[in-house]
Order: structure tokens, then C-alpha cells, then sequence
């Protein structure tokens, strides 16, 4: 059997992932982060105060993608760095009030591409579309947190 990448998950998967990164990159023109910073704000509104090795452990990244993200985080004043209280070789992450001030305009940016993503679908299409994707993520041993 020949392989056709139109019809395999994992190359899908991969022009779904870019795409939805565009789409959203587009809506939040202008609201002052990059979409590789979604994830890592998500974390952070959620709680800050995390260490480096908590954001990468919830958002399954390399560790120098995650260095240069902060890095260009704290570089564009969405967070700051402060240093563990207990282990002096991990720092805190919080975000500054500017980080904060983002999660309304993220927010809306995501939900906009959650719904242009779905444009077309039924409810229960959708639905059934993400636990088929929590499942295949799942089978790969990823924790898909709600």
C-alpha cells in the first residue's frame, strides 16, 4: 500500500496545527503576543509563579524553545522572572500586569479561531471531532487536561 499524506493523521494533523497557528497569529494581530506565547500565557493565567521546568512539563516543549520564549516574553514585558525562594537555581515566572491585560483580547482572538475552525460544523460534529483528537492524543500518551 502507497502512502498518501492526504490521507494520513499525522500529516493532517500537522497542516492543522500551522493553520490554526496562522489563523490565530491573524486575529491577534497586534494584541502583543506571538502564538507560541498562547500556550505559556494559558499556563499563566491559569496561576502564575511556575518554574520554567513546571511550564514544560504541562506544555510538553523543548527546553530551548521554552528558554527563548520567556526569553522574548520578559524581553516584551509580558512577564517577569524572579528567583525560587528554595532552589536557587530555578526562577518563578509571573505575569506582569501587561501579560495580564492580554487574556481578554487572547481570549477573544482564540474563540474566533475555535469558531472559524468549526465554521460549517454541526454540535455534535465538533464534539465528536475533539474527543476523537483527545483520544488520538491519548494514544500517544499525552494528557489532555480539561
Amino acid at each position: 500500500m502507497e502512502f498518501d499524506r492526504k490521507d494520513s493523521a499525522a500529516y493532517l494533523a500537522n497542516l492543522l496545527a500551522k493553520g490554526a497557528s496562522r489563523a490565530l497569529q491573524a486575529r491577534a494581530d497586534g494584541a502583543g503576543f506571538a502564538p507560541g506565547q498562547f500556550p505559556v500565557l494559558l499556563e499563566l493565567w491559569g496561576g502564575d509563579g511556575l518554574t520554567q521546568r513546571e511550564l514544560l512539563d504541562r506544555l510538553d516543549i523543548e527546553q530551548a524553545t521554552m528558554a527563548n520564549t520567556l526569553a522574548r516574553m520578559e524581553r516584551d514585558g509580558l512577564i517577569s522572572r524572579r528567583r525560587h525562594p528554595r532552589d536557587r537555581r530555578a526562577q518563578l515566572v509571573f505575569l506582569t500586569a501587561r501579560g495580564k491585560a492580554l487574556r481578554e483580547s487572547a481570549m477573544a482572538a482564540a474563540s474566533a479561531t475555535e469558531d472559524a475552525l468549526f465554521q460549517g460544523f454541526r454540535r455534535f460534529e465538533r464534539e465528536l471531532l475533539l474527543e476523537y483528537m483527545r483520544m488520538v492524543l491519548a494514544n500517544l500518551g499525552r494528557d489532555v487536561r480539561p
